[in-house]
């Protein structure tokens, strides 16, 4: 096989694998969060998180992660990468600036037009926030 030909192989290659990345993204099939003994929320989407530590239920922090960690890996790391560190085509979510969490919630709520399902129907926000205090446990990257 001289050079042209092997080049043309390896561009077609690349191409059909980018294509596949790019068709999976935003294919993901919401999976259910047992969330344990966390307290239930209610309907309304709360503008903070209340399991982070210093906050209303922070006492079952370390629960919270536990349990968003397995709803994290059920539902994000598909896309987001495992352990919160994307690979490049999603947001590497412990580097996001507007990481808030009325913009955490409302992302995860209503999804986005680029790709993201919306998971309001499928994750209850005790599993939101959960996955949130997940999250905010990770070491952020160097």
């Amino acid at each position: 096989m001289n050079f042209r030909s092997y080049l043309k192989t390896a561009l077609v290659a690349g191409l059909l694998a980018g294509t596949t990345l790019v068709m999976a993204h935003g294919n993901v099939t919401p999976q259910p969060v047992d969330t344990g003994d966390l307290p239930h929320l209610g309907d309304d989407p709360l503008s903070e998180n209340p399991f982070r530590e210093g906050n209303k239920y922070g006492d079952k922090h370390d629960e919270a992660v536990k349990i968003g960690k397995a709803g994290y890996a059920g539902n994000c790391a598909g896309c987001h990468g495992i352990e919160a560190m994307s690979g490049g085509l999603t947001p590497d979510l412990r580097e996001l600036k507007e990481w808030d969490d009325e913009y955490f919630i409302g992302r995860v709520r209503n999804g986005t037009d680029r790709g993201m399902p919306s998971f309001k129907s499928n994750l209850d926000q005790e599993a939101m926030w959960a996955i949130k205090t997940y999250v905010e446990s990770l070491p952020k990257p160097e």
